[in-house]
């Protein structure tokens, strides 16, 4: 782990079937803050959030993201509550997909976070390539 100074972001993802979208975000992430951390949410929350299991086992998505140039640090992400995660590593900022700005989860994330003085800051989503996209493209289902 490298030294975690100035401002500290957290990009938390599934980063199911690595594509350009993961990219972008950890890339924009990387420009926003001086020190990023990306969080690999683990097989069992995936599947309890998503209601399905990843293609891609835990341990090599920890390798892909961990391998990015951008991403100065990477942890498994063991909850769909954020505030664990803040709790664990103390970030300054969270970065999301811009799916989820103005809805009920991403609402409830804001407050959330903001109460603890951490600010969410979305990106676009790439609706034109998305894990959900490729999966319904390879299983032939939607």
């Amino acid at each position: 782990m490298s030294r975690r100074t100035g401002v500290v972001g957290y990009v938390p993802g599934a980063y199911d079937m690595f594509h350009i979208g993961h990219l972008n975000i950890l890339k924009r992430a990387r420009a926003e803050c001086d020190h990023l951390i990306a969080g690999v949410v683990t097989d069992e929350v995936l599947e309890q959030v998503k209601g399905r299991a990843p293609i891609v086992p835990h341990a090599e998505r920890m390798e892909i993201v961990g391998s990015m140039g951008c991403v100065d640090e990477v942890v498994t992400d063991v909850s769909a509550d954020k505030v664990v995660m803040w709790e664990r590593l103390g970030f300054d900022v969270l970065f999301k997909g811009d799916d989820w700005k103005g809805t009920p989860k991403g609402d409830r994330l804001e407050a959330d976070l903001g109460a603890r003085g951490v600010r969410v800051v979305y990106f676009p989503y790439t609706v034109h390539t998305s894990s959900t996209a490729l999966r319904a493209l390879i299983t032939g289902s939607r």
